[in-house]
């Protein structure tokens, strides 16, 4: 990956909508060109896909909530995670080093559909406690980070 892929991504990540003639024109190349670029970067799994971005409360998830999962001594981190992954609540799932094993983010309508969930993953084999803070609000998420700065 050398500095125009870097480029590439960056726009992309900040607009993914960018058609091929408008990322040729910011990074120097022909659309030909890009489109290849980017081809190869889709190809090798350096880009894995493309997604609208929602605001949660628009669509009836105003709840955000960070769910810390401790493991008990005996579970087996795949059936956690395959059991985790039936939660479509959960939005996003983190291995962590240190006390908890799992860091999940989930959104949903209510608290009493939170606390829904929670006993849901406390039900979980593997699963000794979990928990939960809830976020007051959404100061920024998704942030991409440059590529150019990086090697």
């Amino acid at each position: 990956m050398d500095a125009i892929d870097r480029q590439l991504i960056d726009l992309l990540r900040e607009n993914a909508r960018l058609p091929y003639a408008e990322l040729a024109r910011k990074v120097g190349l022909s659309a030909p060109a890009v489109h290849e670029r980017v081809g190869k970067l889709e190809t090798s799994g350096v880009i894995q896909g493309y997604r609208a971005e929602v605001q949660p409360e628009a669509v009836g998830l105003p709840v955000t909530a960070v769910i810390g999962i401790v493991q008990d001594s005996s579970g087996d981190t795949d059936g956690i995670l395959a059991a985790l992954r039936e939660h479509h609540e959960i939005e996003s799932c983190y291995f962590m080093a240190g006390e908890e094993s799992f860091l999940c983010k989930a959104r949903v309508k209510t608290i009493g559909d939170l606390e829904r969930l929670i006993v849901e993953l406390n039900r979980i084999k593997g699963i000794a406690r979990t928990r939960t803070a809830i976020a007051l609000s959404t100061k920024w998420e998704g942030r991409p980070q440059s590529a150019i700065d990086r090697p």
